[in-house]
C-alpha cells in the first residue's frame, strides 16, 4: 500500500476552537461532536472536523496555528474573534498563546520557529510519527491586537512567525475582506517592523487596495495561507489572476481553503448544503490546479484548509468527514495527471521550501 504523503496545513484556528468553542482537541472527534449535541451557539456545533487524532490519521504532521482577535468599534456579525478594544484583543491572543504552550507541555504539539527546528521535526516525523508531536508554526490572523511595536517584539520573542495584517472588515493596520482602502501610515510602520523581525506577511484577507499597497511596501517573505481564486468563484475574498501572478513572482505559496462558499458560486450561508450544491474536494483541486496553470508549475499551490474556521461539515466538501480526508486530495491530483513530485510539492514541500528560504 502506498504511503500517505506528508501534509502541511498552513491555516488552522486551533486555539480559537479550544478557548471560544471550548473544544479539547486531544479527544476523539466523535467524542467532541457528541459533547456538543443540542448546542446552538455556534453554527458548526456537533459538526467539527479537526482534532489532534484526525491530524495524525491524515499524516498532517505540521500546521500553522493561528492566534486571532479582531478589534471592532461596532458589533461584527462574524462569529467569534471580535473584541471592543485592542487591549482585550491582545489579552485574548495571550490566552491563545497560553493554550498552545499548555499543549506543548502536554506533548501534543511542538513549536517550530526556525529552520533548524523545522528540519529536526521533519526528521522526527518521518522516523517516528506516532511518538512525535504535531509541528506547529504560529501566525496572527489580523493585527488589531498589536497595541505597540513593543507588543510585536514580545509576540515575536514568544514564537510568532507570520502575520496577516487584516481579517474581516476595517482593521487597525489594513483593510480586510468586504472592506476597501489602503494600509495607511500605521500599516506601513507595521510592515517595516515585520520586515526587521523577518516575520512572514500573510496576504490572505487583505482587500485589493491593501493588498497592492502592502506588497509595494514590504520586501520580506510573503505567503497566502488560505486563499482561493476569484476567476473560479467571484468574490473579493478570493485572489484575482493578477494578484496570484504577482504573488508567484514574489515566490509566494498559496494555500487552498476548504470553506464551501469559497468553492462554488451562489452559496447561501445557513441554507446551501454541500450535497445540494455538489461541492466536493474536486472543487478544491480546481483552485489548486488554476494556480498551477498560472504558475506553469506546481511550486506555488498548497493547502491551507481553514477547516476549523467557524464552520464544520455543514460547510465543507461533501466527501470530507474530518481533516484526515485531506489525504483524498493527492489521489485527485494523481487522477488529473500530476506527478509524484507535483503531489509532494502541493501537499507539503512548497511550504517547507518557502520556510527554509524565509528563515
Amino acid at each position: 500500500m502506498k504511503k500517505q504523503p506528508l501534509i502541511f496545513d498552513a491555516h488552522l484556528d486551533l486555539s480559537m476552537n479550544a478557548l471560544e468553542w471550548n473544544r479539547d482537541l486531544r479527544l476523539p472527534i466523535d467524542e467532541i461532536r457528541r459533547s456538543e449535541k443540542g448546542m446552538t451557539d455556534k453554527p458548526d456545533r456537533g459538526r467539527g472536523t479537526v482534532s489532534f487524532g484526525e491530524l495524525r490519521k491524515g499524516n498532517i504532521g505540521i500546521v500553522v496555528g493561528t492566534q486571532i482577535a479582531r478589534f471592532t468599534k461596532e458589533a461584527n456579525k462574524m462569529p467569534g474573534a471580535s473584541w471592543n478594544s485592542p487591549e482585550q484583543a491582545w489579552a485574548q491572543t495571550q490566552g491563545q498563546l497560553a493554550w498552545y504552550q499548555a499543549m506543548e507541555l502536554d506533548g501534543s504539539i511542538t513549536s517550530i520557529t526556525n529552520a533548524e527546528e523545522l528540519d529536526a521535526h521533519l526528521k522526527n516525523w518521518e522516523n517516528d510519527p506516532e511518538n512525535t508531536p504535531i509541528g506547529l508554526i504560529r501566525s496572527l490572523e489580523g493585527a488589531d491586537s498589536i497595541i505597540s511595536f513593543e507588543h510585536l517584539q514580545k509576540a515575536y520573542d514568544d514564537g510568532l512567525r507570520a502575520i496577516g495584517p487584516a481579517h474581516y472588515g476595517p482593521g487597525v493596520y489594513a483593510q480586510g475582506t468586504d472592506a476597501t482602502g489602503g494600509i495607511g501610515k500605521k500599516g506601513k510602520e507595521l510592515l517595516r517592523e515585520m520586515e526587521r523581525l523577518n516575520i512572514i506577511l500573510d496576504a490572505t484577507h487583505l482587500c485589493d487596495d491593501s493588498f497592492w499597497e502592502a506588497l509595494d511596501h514590504f520586501n520580506g517573505p510573503v505567503w497566502a495561507s488560505h486563499n482561493n481564486c476569484r476567476e473560479l468563484v467571484d468574490h473579493n475574498r478570493q485572489f484575482s489572476d493578477e494578484q496570484i501572478k504577482t504573488l508567484i513572482e514574489r515566490g509566494a505559496v498559496i494555500g487552498a481553503a476548504l470553506d464551501a462558499w469559497m468553492l462554488t458560486e451562489g452559496w447561501v450561508r445557513g441554507t446551501s448544503t454541500p450535497d445540494g450544491e455538489n461541492v466536493s474536494l474536486q472543487n478544491v483541486v480546481d483552485h489548486i490546479d488554476h494556480i498551477c496553470q498560472l504558475a506553469g508549475n506546481s511550486k506555488h499551490a498548497a493547502i491551507g484548509s481553514d477547516l476549523d474556521g467557524a464552520f464544520g461539515t455543514e460547510q465543507t466538501p461533501k466527501d470530507l468527514n474530518t481533516i484526515a480526508d485531506l489525504q483524498k486530495i493527492p489521489l485527485i491530483l494523481e487522477e488529473r495527471g500530476y506527478s509524484d513530485e507535483d503531489v509532494d510539492n502541493i501537499c507539503s514541500h512548497n511550504w517547507i521550501h518557502f520556510l527554509r528560504r524565509a528563515w
